[in-house]
C-alpha cells in the first residue's frame, strides 16, 4: 500500500533541501508551488480570476503575472491573501489529486506531497504521515531577505502570513531540524525515511 507523506514547512525553512533528499531516492514528489504557477499561467481560469479580483497593474508587459507585485499586495492583507488563496487553491488541490492518484494506481511504495500551506490550506486529510522542516525564525527571517532579495518588513510579512513553524511543529508526525548543517539534515532524513 502506498504512503503518502505531506512536506511541509515554513518560507525558508529549507523545505526544498528535504525535498531534494526524496528525489535522490527517486521517491516521486508532487509540488504544489510548482501546480500553483502552471495553474495562473495567462488563458487558464485561475488566471483571469486573479485579474479579476486584484487587477491589470499585477501583470507585466508580458501579460504574466508578476508575482513580486502580487505578493506585495498580499502579504501585508490578510483578506487580499484569503482571497488569492480561495481562488488559486482548489485548482491546486485537482491537480494534486490527479497526480497523485496516477501514482497510486501505478503502486509507487511513498508519493510526497509538498505542500508548504499544508495546514493553512486544511489539506492533512490528504496525507498518511506530516513531516515538517524546523528552522528558528531568525534564522528563517535571516535565509528569506537574502535568497529574496527583501527588506525585512516584507521577509517579516511573508513569515507571519503562515502559520508559525512551532505551532506546525506540534501538529507533525515527524520534525526534521534544519537549524545545523545539510550533513545534519541528511543524518534526519535518512533516519526517518528508513522507519517507513
Amino acid at each position: 500500500m502506498t504512503k503518502i507523506i505531506g512536506l511541509t514547512g515554513g518560507i525558508a525553512s529549507g523545505k526544498s533541501t528535504v525535498a531534494n533528499f526524496f528525489r535522490e531516492k527517486q521517491i516521486p514528489i508532487i509540488d504544489a508551488d510548482v501546480i500553483a504557477k502552471e495553474v495562473v499561467e495567462p488563458d487558464k481560469e485561475a488566471y483571469f480570476k486573479i485579474v479579476e479580483a486584484f487587477g491589470e497593474g499585477i501583470l507585466q508587459s508580458n501579460r504574466m503575472i508578476d508575482r513580486k507585485k502580487l505578493g506585495h499586495i498580499v502579504f501585508q492583507d490578510k483578506v487580499a491573501i484569503k482571497k488569492l488563496n480561495e481562488i488559486v487553491h482548489p485548482f491546486v488541490k485537482r491537480e494534486m489529486s490527479k497526480q497523485k492518484n496516477t501514482y497510486v494506481n501505478a503502486q509507487e511504495k511513498i508519493i510526497v506531497l509538498d505542500i508548504p500551506l499544508l495546514f493553512e490550506s486544511k489539506l492533512t486529510s490528504l496525507v498518511d504521515q506530516v513531516w515538517v522542516v524546523f528552522v528558528k525564525e531568525s534564522t528563517q527571517l535571516t535565509r528569506l531577505m537574502k535568497r529574496n532579495d527583501l527588506s525585512e518588513y516584507d521577509a517579516i510579512s511573508r513569515i507571519r502570513a503562515q502559520i508559525p513553524l512551532d505551532q506546525k511543529a506540534e501538529n507533525a508526525d515527524v520534525i526534521i531540524n534544519n537549524n545545523g548543517s545539510v550533513e545534519d539534515t541528511k543524518r534526519q532524513f535518512e533516519k526517518y525515511i528508513n522507519q517507513i
